[in-house]
């Protein structure tokens, strides 16, 4: 972890300025007292961990490898961008207002680089008098400043997902922080440049907002009413501080929109721009972003439908909501200890929004025959800043509420599960159930935390279970939907999972074929009898032989291999110098560390001067982005250093990573860079298929359209080689079938390819032309829809023009009037006429790559 010095950081995370903690009562700590002894030793780490500001090395060689983060942030979207929240026990012991450092991120892409100094706040539109101010003028006019608790709309989304995959990720029950935020109102902004409620407009303003988040479709904005955005009681703020400092950057440096009562979408970061208008935003994120729309809609659907522009369905004020964080999930209370009258404090927070006021919460431990009334305490109205606000008692409620009830314990024995519920001052109440939709937003149904009875060490206790767990972090009982264990199955388990705690070291010493273990969500897998069976080749699965591959696997996996694996485990993961007692002791949470931290190729590969390594992902950046024709590019990317070679034997191809949708996407591709190629970078050939341009993909490629945005400096993950087939030329080649391998000479090679097929063809043709020892004759029967899709035509008829061992012969399936060469699919007649006959000594192979209907 590289450290930054605090002099060096103009961001720095301001100390706590409030607390608002409680204590459990002493009947619960004499119950629990070994349990809290643990976990304050925890707390301490994470207080050390807090103080010592650093890049996390997720970060590293990403476009946010300037900023500093907290490393107790459960990352939600893998490496890049950058979303996550805090644990809830951590969020809970820090109180009513959230350190900035914890306080939960939502980015869409990589955070843009701002100077106070020359960052311009524009103010535009259907305005009198336009507005280009500067930060420092901003920061003299009259200001507000008083706590807010903003909220995501995702919050509590891994629920439904649980239930049915939406297209988000997986937020849990923190995507919510409060700060105290300073800025001036906008409606005074608004009312410098001219607008008023007491003009009769003809027609609705709009006041639409805009950011410098380059995102693939365009910069993130969004719009609200100018009646909201000019009402004195919504408390509407472009603030620029939090905390009492100047913005960081994950929170929109140097200036963002703050506003109160409504989701965290509606409020841009790193503001650059207001737009006063008579229609609301036409923003891409406005209409595809904080939208629910009916459980019966799927992507596809709302797509084809339009149903992202139906009105209705857009969410501004988020909706009344409430969370158990005391019991834990995971959390144990020894049952031998107790004595009759024993109480435990259940507690946790709730929420509503629009400035209206939780009223009530209810628990209920019999399945809601009946309701017991919690305590509620409203530490907004007694903060410092509120109480100097000149509307005291204070007219709309902006920040979350805590909740408690004592209640017996022997109450909580024969209870199934513990279920809260909220109701706020428009007699809204959250329902039983969650309804699905597809954007898995605004789930706010009962919390529930299930009740077990397990052997905890030598004693038995209850056992708490939340429904899930932030991102992908495995537990739950959403995730595993299984009965309670009799006693006796409970010491099986015991004994089994205390018999195969495996720790990271010993993964790595199986990498190869002959032992190949990957983990996967913390679990570990035996991958080596599957090698032979395994569709994609066994090079797939031994590129992540020794790793952590858990985003790798997701993103390529389908649900029937993710069931697969259950044959495949032999124990779980654990921090290195664990033994099998911690891991039977779930109360115990191993503090997050990065189990597998990147190394340099150089340290892996023992030869600083080639860059891939099948082991290790590693950021390569853009230099340069050639455009061939209207669908078709040459992507330039470099590698670690202008002496370092991209290492990938012809035939082999490589992952591509991205972050895609807040999703880890990855794609196999074959770069048109030869090891003849001079060194410090790598050419990718793509064909982008857009949105609504291929009927059978109206969504067009998520890959090639990201790589399509890329601005200069954007990167893209890396790592390889894989593949089935390799030349090392002069006819020498190598197969690989499973895990066995075995090496053949010929004399000729025949091509088909299709599309972008072409590239895995084209490395190999390159490497023999530009051996003039190699002798190997090569023709390529080379299939496209149109001439136009013909890509590398001109590359590859000059070397046709001038090597009389390459021929190319190219069919087109529309092919233009007058056109000399084939038409329609590949034929057995083409075949035969284009490429080399069989040979019966094994001297003549063929080889094909090409879209599905064609291989």
């Amino acid at each position: 972890m590289t450290s930054v010095a605090k002099t060096e950081n103009p961001f720095q995370y301001p100390k706590e300025k409030i607390s608002y903690d409680t204590t459990l009562s002493q009947i619960q700590q004499s119950l629990i007292k070994e349990q809290q002894k643990k976990e304050s030793a925890l707390v301490s780490k994470r207080d050390v961990k807090a103080n010592e500001i650093s890049i996390d090395p997720l970060d590293v060689g990403t476009p946010d490898d300037w900023i500093p983060r907290h490393p107790e942030l459960i990352r939600l979207t893998g490496k890049h961008p950058f979303n996550s929240e805090p644990p809830l026990p951590l969020l809970m012991e820090k109180g009513f207002i959230t350190p900035t450092p914890l306080h939960y991120v939502r980015n869409h892409g990589s955070v843009p680089k701002i100077d106070w100094d020359t960052h311009r706040l524009i103010v535009d539109g259907l305005v009198t008098k336009p507005l280009n101010l500067s930060m420092n003028e901003i920061v003299k006019l009259p200001y507000r400043e008083f706590p807010i608790t903003l909220v995501c709309a995702g919050n509590r989304r891994k629920e439904q997902n649980m239930v049915k995959k939406s297209i988000g990720f997986n937020w849990g029950s923190c995507a919510l922080s409060t700060a105290v935020w300073r800025g001036v109102s906008l409606r005074h902004i608004l009312k410098m440049a001219g607008c008023s409620l007491d003009i009769d407009y003809e027609e609705p303003r709009h006041v639409c907002f805009v950011g410098a988040d380059k995102l693939p479709d365009g910069y993130y904005g969004t719009s609200l009413p100018l009646e909201w955005s000019m009402n004195d009681a919504k408390d509407v703020l472009l603030a620029y501080e939090m905390n009492g400092e100047r913005l960081t950057p994950d929170h929109g440096y140097p200036i963002r929109v703050i506003i109160p009562g409504v989701i965290g979408g509606r409020m841009v970061k790193w503001l650059t721009k207001i737009t006063v208008s008579n229609k609301e935003s036409d923003n891409y994120y406005h209409y595809h972003d904080n939208r629910v729309l009916p459980p019966n809609v799927d992507f596809e659907r709302a797509t084809k439908e339009k149903w992202w522009y139906v009105p209705d369905y857009i969410i501004n004020e988020y909706n009344v909501n409430s969370v158990i964080s005391s019991p834990a999930h995971d959390e144990h209370i020894p049952l031998s200890s107790f004595v009759s009258n024993a109480e435990y404090t259940l507690k946790g927070y709730a929420y509503t929004g629009g400035g209206r006021k939780v009223i009530r919460v209810e628990i209920t431990l019999d399945d809601g025959k009946t309701w017991l009334l919690a305590n509620l305490d409203f530490p907004e109205t007694k903060h410092p800043d509120v109480l100097k606000r000149p509307h005291n008692p204070i007219r709309q409620y902006w920040c979350w509420s805590f909740w408690s009830l004592n209640v017996p314990i022997y109450s909580l024995i024969r209870c199934p599960e513990i279920k809260v519920r909220a109701w706020d001052s428009a007699q809204n109440t959250q329902p039983e159930n969650l309804t699905w939709n597809v954007m898995g937003m605004m789930n706010n149904c009962h919390f529930k935390v299930k009740i077990s009875t397990v052997t905890y060490g030598k004693e038995v206790a209850l056992r708490f279970d939340h429904p899930t767990r932030a991102g992908n972090d495995p537990g739950g009982w959403m995730v595993k939907q299984e009965q309670p264990a009799t006693a006796a199955e409970l010491v099986n388990v015991t004994n089994r999972i205390s018999k195969n705690p495996i720790t990271m070291e010993q993964v790595g010493k199986n990498d190869n074929e002959k032992s190949c273990w990957i983990v996967i969500e913390k679990k570990v897998y035996d991958c080596t009898k599957f090698l032979d069976d395994h569709p994609g080749g066994a090079d797939s699965i031994l590129i992540n032989a020794g790793t952590d591959c858990t985003d790798e696997f997701y993103a390529i996996h389908s649900d029937k291999a993710k069931k697969m694996l259950d044959e495949y485990y032999i124990g779980d993961l654990v921090e290195e110098g664990s033994d099998a007692s911690s891991v039977s002791n779930p109360s115990i949470k191993i503090p997050k560390s990065i189990i597998n931290p990147p190394q340099s190729t150089a340290q892996v590969n023992g030869d600083s001067l080639l860059a891939l390594n099948p082991k290790v992902w590693f950021s390569c950046p853009l230099i340069k982005k050639e455009v061939i024709s209207h669908d078709t590019r040459i992507f330039r990317f470099a590698l670690q250093s202008d002496k370092h070679s991209l290492g990938l034997p012809a035939g082999n191809h490589m992952f591509i990573r991205a972050s895609i949708n807040n999703q880890a996407i990855i794609r196999a591709y074959t770069p048109v860079t030869t090891p003849y190629a001079p060194p410090g970078y790598f050419d990718l050939l793509i064909k982008v298929y857009f949105k609504n341009v291929h009927p059978k993909s109206p969504n067009g490629g998520l890959m090639t359209q990201h790589l399509e945005s890329l601005n200069i400096g954007d990167s893209i993950d890396v790592k390889g080689p894989l593949g089935s087939f390799i030349y090392f030329g002069r006819g020498q080649y190598q197969v690989k079938n499973g895990t066995s391998s075995s090496l053949h000479k010929c004399k000729r090679i025949g091509m088909i390819a299709g599309g972008s097929g072409i590239t895995p063809m084209y490395q190999i043709i390159q490497s023999v032309l530009n051996d003039s020892e190699d002798l190997l004759e090569l023709s390529l029967l080379y299939a496209n829809r149109t001439e136009n899709d013909i890509l590398l035509r001109d590359e590859l008829d000059e070397l046709a023009k001038c090597n009389q061992r390459f021929k190319v012969y190219y069919t087109l399936d529309m092919p233009p009037k007058n056109w000399q060469l084939g038409s329609g699919f590949v034929t057995e007649e083409m075949v035969r006429e284009n490429l080399p006959l069989p040979s019966s000594n094994s001297q003549t192979i063929v080889l094909m790559c090409g879209p599905p209907p064609m291989v």
